[in-house]
């Protein structure tokens, strides 16, 4: 999402709304039989035509198909399990939180905007020299060393911006605001990283599938009563045509 702007009493903030989740946990690592501890959590629903065989089966154990798969190595990962959602309550307003992100891709730029070189003077004598790099090496050795700052690709790097502090949280939306930017273009994936224990919230997939079992309950009911008065509409006409065919009989004896 992009930045915007929240009013606290008398004071402004640019904030960063992002959209935290739910993210489920897909696995669950352990030292004993991975090595090391750390939780795979996911983001987002794809197609499941979308997704390769391998994925379908490590998958299996979900509803929907995840569209970002991401590991987070915790200490804490056994008392976890499979299915288990993180929504933003395991945050809270005030904390300080690290995010990790894609930079934006610059393309190629010169040492000017990309190394933040001063350049060269515009008078006495100088010629189209302006924004040039200079001289990259000395003339002893006869060769460029690795890691000279030079014109090239600008952007599009893994970029932590770090101390950043968490200004409200929308838990029914499940959107986080950010004091301040973070790295990355408009709908681009980021990790929030924080301090504090992780907790999981799995009372909304209970109730999201009692309300589906009450509401097919309700529409069977729905759907029993209909039949029951279309039986009763069906069979009320037949009864009388009857009538209506006999009281003419009567008047012809009575006649």
């Amino acid at each position: 999402m992009s930045m915007t702007q929240v009013w606290n009493g008398d004071k402004v903030f640019a904030v960063t709304p992002i959209q935290a989740g739910p993210c489920q946990v897909t696995q669950v690592k352990t030292k004993d039989k991975d090595g090391y501890e750390a939780l795979q959590l996911a983001y987002g629903t794809r197609k499941k035509k979308n997704v390769n065989k391998p994925q379908i089966g490590h998958f299996k154990n979900l509803e929907n198909m995840p569209a970002h798969v991401r590991e987070f190595r915790t200490s804490e990962a056994a008392n976890f399990k499979v299915g288990d959602v993180v929504t933003v309550d395991t945050f809270a307003a005030g904390d300080i939180i690290n995010v990790t992100g894609t930079s934006k891709g610059k393309g190629f730029q010169g040492v000017v905007k990309r190394h933040g070189f001063h350049g060269f003077r515009k008078t006495h004598g100088n010629k189209d020299q302006e924004r040039m790099p200079g001289s990259i090496g000395p003339k002893g050795p006869a060769r460029v060393f690795p890691g000279t700052r030079m014109g090239g690709r600008m952007g599009g790097e893994r970029v932590t911006t770090t101390n950043l502090e968490v200004f409200k949280i929308d838990i029914e939306n499940n959107i986080l605001f950010v004091k301040g930017a973070v790295p990355g273009a408009i709908n681009g994936l980021v990790i929030i990283n924080g301090l504090g224990e992780l907790t999981v919230n799995t009372k909304p997939v209970v109730v999201e599938e009692a309300k589906v079992e009450e509401a097919k309950v309700e529409d069977a009911k729905v759907e029993d009563a209909k039949v029951e008065e279309a039986v009763v509409e069906e069979k009320a006409p037949e009864a009388k045509t009857e009538e209506v065919k006999e009281a003419p009989k009567t008047e012809e004896v009575v006649s």
